[in-house]
């Protein structure tokens, strides 16, 4: 670059004559009449070609800089929600007991009882999914389970897996870090 070539900006639309070079700096004057200082690597001298302007030793900077700004990526981890089975609770009532001859009345109260037992244990040891198997009958326990389930803020439920419990059973799900 010398005093009185016409130069552009590479960056701007900005073009004009080399009025005064000093060090890495250079005044332009803009073909509006203005004078303006870059510097000389934010210039081209028109007629030049970008590839002859552009040096290996430029390049290899330009590629150093950009890879000490990338940062690694963070390993992702596995949360214990994906890898844990679900605990299950078996509610027929010849599981809970050996007695044969319990009224009805006396077999859901203790069916109703294991399982607030056992949902209570699970928040209190920040056990995400609970399965609780009631059966299929006549529906009785299973909407005694939903109004007992309705009860608690961080619990939400649904019908559990088809294929593996078919249609007797209620998946909970847990909601951890619930702010009362």
């Amino acid at each position: 670059m010398n005093i009185g070539d016409t130069v552009s900006a590479i960056d701007d639309a900005i073009s004009g004559t080399i009025k005064a070079l000093d060090g890495k700096s250079v005044v332009v004057e803009t073909s509006d009449g203005f004078e303006m200082e870059f510097q000389r690597s934010e210039l081209v001298v028109e007629g030049t070609s970008l590839k002859r302007m552009v040096r290996h030793q430029d390049i290899s900077a330009n590629i150093s800089e950009k890879q000490e700004k990338k940062r690694p990526k963070p390993e992702r981890k596995k949360t214990k929600g994906r890898t844990i089975p679900p605990m299950e609770v078996d509610l027929h009532i010849h599981q809970l007991t050996g007695a044969t001859h319990l009224s009805n009345y006396d077999m859901l109260t203790i069916q109703l009882d294991t399982a607030k037992r056992q949902l209570e244990f699970a928040i209190a040891k920040r056990i995400q999914n609970v399965v609780f198997i009631h059966g299929v009958g006549a529906g009785v326990l299973k909407t005694e389970l939903e109004y007992l389930f309705k009860k608690y803020d961080q619990v939400t439920f649904y019908n559990a897996d088809y294929r593996k419990y078919g249609a007797g059973a209620t998946h909970v799900y847990i909601l951890q870090n619930v702010k009362d």
